[in-house]
């Protein structure tokens, strides 16, 4: 008699996903090495396109990844050296990075325990501090609130804030594929947002690649400038830039998943819709709340959990893959040791730190794989 194989459950299977659009894969491939058009060209306007109707944006502008969105919509909104940004602890680096490097300051606003995107409660009591100071260099020109694990902050929220203050508002959506708030997608609830398709997003390219989507056509069209070293056309450069350009067979690669990005989206709320029913009754595991009005692009499936390394423990014992999303908030390491933050100065976005644990969420996963993981999160209750 046959042995019974172990089920086992990887954090994602992208080979998985790639291996029915293999043979589109290599013809884009095969049509970049006839035709020589490896930059810019027809494949990049058309995903501009198509993504931008996706989101129901005015406007999309490729590029090289989602670091690169992040910087050159600030820098196309006019942020600049000195500003202030203000964001949250809890997402990663890149995020901050791209204030850095847009040569702006920013400072954090601490999150809310459920849903862990940024407490605007909080983000209101942080802006009143800060206009009712009296210094200019306290007054924040922009906020980045994160749609973490595929749902959005609450926008009206925020946008109604920013016209308070006179802030922009830049989203933060490289979890966002698809993400939509009281019927608005992601990409369209800020004066611009910044998209990754890192392999692994719910779009992602088979390597690096991001977008900006935008409502103001002149934001695109300086993403575009800044993107190619700043030249409004060649070899006349309106000021420096990058090298920061969606790659043509990336833009292709992108295009021929794009048709397939809401059927896996929807794929992804059916895995977690049963989650939540399996773990609805277990006391010490909850997962990470969806607000009111959003309907979740499903990045990722977080759950709140005590003992959370002995789970992990459980389940990898098992076979089950699992991540950390994110295990040291901003604040605490080390490259910002230099804003002199301590434990404790965002105790929301630190408990959260040491409690989530994100289980395999991904469009091919099996009904068997699923119950597994189902069972084997139950076992680990009576153990």
């Amino acid at each position: 008699m046959k042995a019974e194989q172990a089920v086992t459950v990887p954090f994602q299977n992208l080979a998985l996903q790639h291996q029915p659009l293999r043979d589109q894969f290599l013809r884009a491939f095969g049509e970049a090495l006839d035709t020589g058009t490896f930059i810019g060209g027809q494949q990049v306007l058309g995903f501009e396109d198509e993504f931008a109707a996706f989101c129901g944006a005015k406007a999309c502008a490729g590029v090289g990844s989602g670091t690169d969105a992040l910087r050159l919509a600030l820098q196309a909104l006019g942020v600049t050296t000195g500003d202030l940004v203000l964001t949250v602890p809890n997402t990663f680096i890149a995020t901050t990075e791209a204030v850095s490097q847009a040569g702006a300051r920013f400072a954090f606003v601490d999150v809310d325990q459920d849903t862990s995107l940024m407490d605007l409660d909080r983000l209101e009591d942080e802006l009143k501090r800060r206009f009712g100071s009296g210094r200019a260099e306290d007054r924040p020109r922009a906020v980045i609130p994160v749609h973490l694990y595929g749902q959005c902050v609450d926008m009206n929220a925020v946008a109604s804030l920013a016209a308070r203050y006179e802030m922009l508002v830049l989203e933060d959506a490289a979890q966002a594929h698809g993400a939509s708030q009281q019927g608005l997608s992601a990409g369209t609830l800020g004066h611009a947002a910044a998209f990754s398709f890192y392999p692994g997003k719910n779009l992602g390219a088979l390597g690096e690649a991001g977008a900006v989507t935008t409502g103001d056509a002149s934001v695109a069209a300086t993403v575009r400038m800044l993107r190619d070293h700043g030249q409004s056309q060649k070899y006349h450069h309106r000021q420096e830039g990058a090298n920061a350009r969606l790659d043509a067979l990336q833009a292709a690669f992108l295009r021929l998943k794009l048709r397939h990005l809401e059927p896996w989206n929807e794929r992804r709320r059916t895995l977690a819709r049963r989650y939540d029913a399996a773990f609805a009754d277990l006391p010490w595991l909850r997962p990470v709340a969806i607000a009111p009005g959003n309907v979740p692009a499903r990045h990722l499936y977080v759950i709140h959990t005590r003992g959370r390394e002995a789970l992990a423990a459980h389940l990898a014992r098992h076979g089950v893959q699992t991540g950390l999303h994110y295990p040291i908030p901003l604040h605490l390491q080390q490259c910002y040791a230099g804003l002199n933050h301590r434990p404790g100065d965002f105790p929301v976005a630190e408990r959260l730190a040491g409690e989530l644990l994100t289980l395999p969420l991904f469009p091919e996963m099996t009904g068997t794989q699923l119950e597994h993981v189902i069972a084997t999160v139950r076992q680990f209750e009576e153990a």
